[in-house]
């Protein structure tokens, strides 16, 4: 529990019962994001891939309805700008770097599957950070566990210790970057509170989950 008199932890993401206009806003908010991914995995904004992924976005949502996720934060401008033009940096550097990998002579690149916590643990969180992983070359989201709050990453290039930290590091970055885009105020004090601390404490691996390149 943290000390903020409401009696939630919001590294946990337990959230008050939701009511039918935040379920209708949830919903809202689900359709867009489906909608973006489905026109980023496209590669363009056409009127077809939107009026596409419109479709198939209400019918996964009434096929396979998801447990209730609350969106308690709000937009931050500024944070929001942060985070699309560092995303968009990411995109380029990861798409350079492996196709440096992919035309390299000599020994196969090394990858790794490796478990990072976030920091808020919130299905929202694991959701907004997994996709934006998954969408980031060399990098690819293949397990979460909601219950512990871990997800499991496999990893491309990693070659030493060094590098395993260091895209610890980087997811836990990119978390607290969508924290200040979207984040509430209890969110964002979790993450400024973490700057400069190590990374939270990791679960073990499960079985054929696979290890790290040092290991």
């Amino acid at each position: 529990m943290t000390g903020n008199g409401t009696g939630r932890d919001p590294a946990a993401g337990e959230r008050p019962p939701l009511t039918r206009r935040d379920r209708r806003r949830n919903r809202i908010i689900a359709v867009t994001a489906l909608v973006l991914v489905w026109c980023l995995l496209w590669g363009s904004f056409s009127w077809a891939n939107v009026l596409g992924g419109l479709v198939l976005a209400l019918a996964v949502l009434a096929a396979f309805p998801l447990p209730p996720v609350t969106f308690a934060g709000r937009v931050h401008p500024i944070g929001l700008l942060r985070f699309a033009v560092r995303f968009l940096a990411d995109l380029v550097v990861s798409s350079v770097q492996v196709a440096r990998l992919a035309f390299r002579a000599g020994e196969p690149p090394r990858s790794a599957i490796l478990a990072v916590a976030p920091r808020i643990r919130s299905d929202l969180n694991l959701t907004l950070t997994g996709v934006a992983l998954s969408l980031i070359p060399g990098s690819l989201v293949i397990e979460v566990d909601r219950r512990a709050g871990v997800l499991y990453i496999h990893a491309l290039g990693l070659r030493d210790a060094e590098d395993v930290e260091r895209f610890r590091r980087s997811v836990l970055d990119l978390e607290a970057r969508i924290i200040g885009a979207i984040g509430s105020r209890e969110e964002r004090r979790v993450i400024a509170a973490a700057r400069g601390s190590p990374p939270p404490p990791l679960p073990p691996t499960p079985p054929g989950a696979g290890k790290d390149p040092t290991a």
